[in-house]
């Protein structure tokens, strides 16, 4: 293992050194991409340079114990063997999790599309607090959030939002949320107090750049509208709102969001780009679920992921099988507790696969 653990070190020095010379740094794509190896390695070194210094200390007081007659030196040595022996372990385990390979996607930021299901207006309203929570999430996380596409309903809430999100990690933290999202609950248009079930699907995409993405002019077909409001009421008399259709794939993406066209194209193609990319991610991940029995992210935008259920006050997660009796606190935007535990369970599936 030490080996493999120098083999590391020794790469990341390559890449320290490699980033600070200028034909790197005249190239922007080979200077992100090393830049991005720098910072994913450089957590990863410090555990390891803990782990060596462990290692280390273990030979020293065995040796001690080995070749020393000196009484107190040998008590000391023992009681070091102790602790670095229980440090050891911990590292160990600490090191397997960081050697678990990224996904590449994880540090990117995310495109998030909300979309009503089942369940009429009720649904709609599901989708509209649903992206209330997101909000609250984000905010604690100090991130930013750019709204790109909505569509509201008609009793409130969204029949469609679609946002971007930007920060440290955002696709790698966000990507656990895609699926269907269901709730059970009086609907607020519901006279005789039964509860009904609606539900909402969110899809999260990794916010690709253009070199990962490679769009032809000639392949998008671009329409342009006015913007509508609830009910398709006009919101301007000018045609600012952008439609994008990427013709060899059929995929289309549209904004509304801005009063200028222009805007409204750069985030539109930005979406574009995202849903693209989603193909290929799709592919990717069902490869890797067919090699597992099990597993967290399907990449189907169809499964079903989450129940809130309102009259017991609790959110289950079906991937794993957590329940949560805290539901307003889920629902105002913590939903840490859901993310951690959905990211240690595709660790240890993993760590098994691997």
């Amino acid at each position: 293992m030490i080996d493999k653990l120098n083999a590391i070190k020794d790469r990341f020095k390559e890449v320290s050194d490699l980033i600070v010379q200028p034909e790197i740094i005249s190239d922007m794509q080979k200077y992100i991409k090393l830049n991005k190896e720098y910072k994913d390695l450089e957590p990863i070194v410090s555990k390891i340079n803990q782990y060596i210094k462990v290692v280390n200390n273990i030979d020293e007081a065995k040796d001690i114990l080995k070749n020393e007659d000196d009484v107190e030196l040998k008590d000391l040595a023992k009681l070091d063997l102790e602790e670095s022996l229980d440090l050891k372990n911990s590292l160990e385990e600490d090191v397997k999790l960081l050697l678990i390979p990224k996904d590449p996607d994880d540090s990117k930021n995310a495109v998030v599309e909300i979309r009503a299901g089942t369940g009429g207006d009720e649904a709609s309203i599901f989708a509209g607090d649903l992206f209330r929570m997101y909000t609250k999430f984000i905010d604690s996380k100090k991130w930013k959030q750019e709204l790109m596409d909505v569509s509201e309903g008609v009793s409130g809430g969204f029949k469609e939002i679609v946002f971007s999100v930007s920060g440290a990690d955002v696709y790698g933290i966000l990507k656990y949320e895609s699926g269907v999202h269901r709730v059970q609950r009086v609907p607020q248009t519901e006279t005789q107090g039964r509860v009904h079930t609606s539900a909402a699907s969110v899809v999260v995409l990794p916010e690709v750049e253009d070199f990962d993405i490679e769009l032809k002019e000639n392949d998008i077909k671009k329409e342009t509208y006015c913007s509508s409001g609830p009910g398709g009421q006009s919101v301007n008399t000018t045609y600012s709102a952008v439609r994008l259709t990427h013709i060899p794939t059929g995929v289309v993406a549209q904004c509304q969001d801005q009063k200028s066209q222009i805007k409204n194209y750069a985030k539109a193609l930005k979406v574009l780009r995202s849903r693209i990319y989603e193909i290929e991610l799709k592919k990717r991940t069902e490869e890797i679920a067919g090699q597992r029995k099990t597993m967290v992210k399907t990449g189907d935008r169809s499964d079903k992921i989450r129940t809130y259920n309102y009259p017991q006050g609790r959110v289950t997660d079906h991937r794993i099988g957590l329940t949560l009796y805290s539901l307003t606190d889920v629902v105002n935007g913590d939903i840490n507790k859901l993310i951690e535990e959905l990211k240690i369970a595709e660790n240890t599936e993993r760590l098994k696969a691997g």
